[in-house]
């Protein structure tokens, strides 16, 4: 399958997220939900590796530069889940999810900061989108 077809379906799971997650946040700490969001996902994520057989790890060039990086990684989604879950306590889900999709244009911005990527016309104009159409939806 393609690449397309995994970020089509992130997006789709994304969206069932902000649904599921603010009718999960009611009447709960959103903490609390949270680390409940959590450890489903560290089930489920663990019941897909041993179905698969993907427990090993490289026998060579697994250094600490990219456990450092999945680690900065994992500290990233877990405040960005934390800001979350207390944003949808405190507004609608059709104004925090949008809000949460500013993610894509802060992406871009880094990789080309950080990663050397080429800010092309195609992506600068894409993002400018995404803000505006985040400046529309969540901003009166």
């Amino acid at each position: 399958m393609s690449w397309q077809f995994f970020a089509l379906s992130s997006a789709f799971f994304a969206g069932l997220t902000a649904i599921f997650g603010k009718l999960g946040v009611e009447g709960l700490n959103s903490n609390l939900a949270t680390l409940i969001r959590t450890v489903v996902i560290f089930i489920l994520t663990a019941a897909i590796v041993t179905l698969r057989g993907e427990w090993q790890l490289p026998t060579q060039g697994l250094g600490t530069r990219p456990i450092t990086f999945l680690i900065l990684s994992g500290i990233a989604t877990g405040f960005s889940w934390l800001f979350y879950y207390r944003a949808l306590q405190l507004a609608p889900a059709s104004l925090v999810a949008p809000i949460d999709k500013l993610s894509v244009a802060f992406a871009i911005l880094l990789a080309v900061i950080f990663l050397g990527e080429t800010l092309t016309l195609k992506l600068a104009i894409g993002a400018t989108f995404i803000l505006i159409g985040v400046m529309i939806l969540a901003w009166p």
